[in-house]
């Protein structure tokens, strides 16, 4: 088992920018590919980001890509993402995921509590 809690969630103002953390226990989370997940009020869970295991690759959903970063620390058994010139339409619960590298959420066997982002005007 691996159980995954989410950090640094809050209100920012679009154009700013705001670091979610997730923190891994019980075991390592090295064999495992880790993804970033949100679901906004009312919408399905959707797909934000993933990163391989060894940090082999990574792959963003195109309303992200070229403003989000994830990266993992397996030393610190945890992973990041970087979050820039946020967006209204970035408000959301942010999940973190660990489990078989892909897009949906089917994937992920292990799954962290949620963080919120709320992005104002």
């Amino acid at each position: 088992q691996v159980q995954l809690v989410e950090s640094g969630g809050g209100l920012v103002q679009a154009g700013g920018s705001l670091t979610l953390f997730c923190a891994a226990s019980e075991r390592t989370i090295s064999t495992y590919s880790m993804a970033w997940f949100r679901q906004a009020p009312g919408k399905e869970r959707e797909f934000v980001a993933v990163i391989a295991t060894n940090a082999l690759g990574t792959y963003y959903t195109d309303y992200v890509k070229g403003r989000f970063s994830i990266s993992r620390d397996d030393a610190k058994n945890a992973i990041s993402i970087q979050m820039n010139n946020l967006k209204p339409e970035d408000t959301a619960v942010y999940y973190c995921a660990a489990g078989r590298y892909g897009s949906a959420a089917k994937n992920y066997d292990y799954w962290g509590q949620g963080t919120q982002v709320t992005v104002s005007s």
